[in-house]
């Protein structure tokens, strides 16, 4: 893997005007696996086929090149994946932020990225009370995991008890972990905090908090997110494919 000192550039070409992208070093897989497919020339003549205006805009399906607008788009990629890069709260998905695509936990529990696919965060500003409530949710969410993953390491017993009707035990247990959720949850509240550098980005020019650490983000957009906000606001059918092609004619390294 080749150590960089300097961030790599990639300029992005596309019928509505010129996209330039800089490469996070922290993420080398990521970084490599783009610069690859820039080289080859793979992203020239795809689409933006996924639009979402105060969300994102995602191209990068192989299968997108001269599509019909009739064509269902979202499945083509390379037949690889990317091993997930993520640098947090580093790096996070603020308006601008270059990241992967991937398939859903169910099937991808690695959280591992789409070879190909990509998506560029425009997101929304959030207030303060907003933010918060973010927190809140993030913290139910780490709850759950902790009780969950303590539920799983005492299954065997959970079991028999379940098995021989010995309810009071079952109470009993229920309550231990719960007692030893509150704690550990307790002890990990610094993990639902966003940072002040989180804070400040996503209640000024915005972005989309609730991707954080699901979603490698391995670049940013450093000139043109005008551009980006062009796109973002086309029209789109109910498949969220732009009406009129959002063409990538040309990436390069600059």
């Amino acid at each position: 893997m080749e150590q960089k000192t300097t961030e790599t550039q990639v300029r992005m070409q596309t019928n509505l005007g010129t996209i330039t992208l800089k490469l996070y070093n922290e993420t080398p897989l990521h970084r490599d696996n783009f610069i690859k497919l820039v080289k080859d020339g793979q992203y020239e003549g795809l689409l933006f086929h996924r639009v979402i205006n105060e969300f994102m805009i995602q191209g990068g399906d192989v299968t997108s090149k001269n599509a019909p607008l009739n064509k269902q788009l979202g499945a083509g990629d390379l037949g690889y994946t990317v091993p997930a890069e993520f640098v947090y709260p580093r790096y996070f998905h603020k308006r601008g932020a270059l990241c992967a695509a991937r398939t859903g936990d169910d099937s991808n529990p690695e959280k591992a990225s789409s070879a190909s696919q990509f998506y560029i965060v425009t997101g929304k500003v959030y207030s303060e009370g907003e933010i918060k409530q973010l927190e809140k949710q993030k913290e139910s969410r780490l709850k759950q995991a902790i009780f969950n993953r303590l539920q799983n390491e005492n299954k065997t017993t959970i079991m028999q008890y379940y098995k021989s009707g010995d309810k009071d035990s079952l109470a009993i247990m229920r309550d231990t972990l719960i007692g030893k959720t509150e704690i550990e949850t307790e002890k990990r509240k610094e993990e639902t905090k966003l940072t002040a550098q989180q804070r400040e980005a996503y209640t000024s020019v915005g972005g989309v908090p609730f991707l954080d650490n699901e979603y490698t983000v391995y670049g940013e957009v450093t000139e043109g997110i005008e551009i980006v906000d062009k796109i973002q606001k086309v029209k789109t059918n109910s498949s969220e494919r732009p009406l009129e092609n959002i063409i990538i004619e040309s990436m390069q390294i600059i």
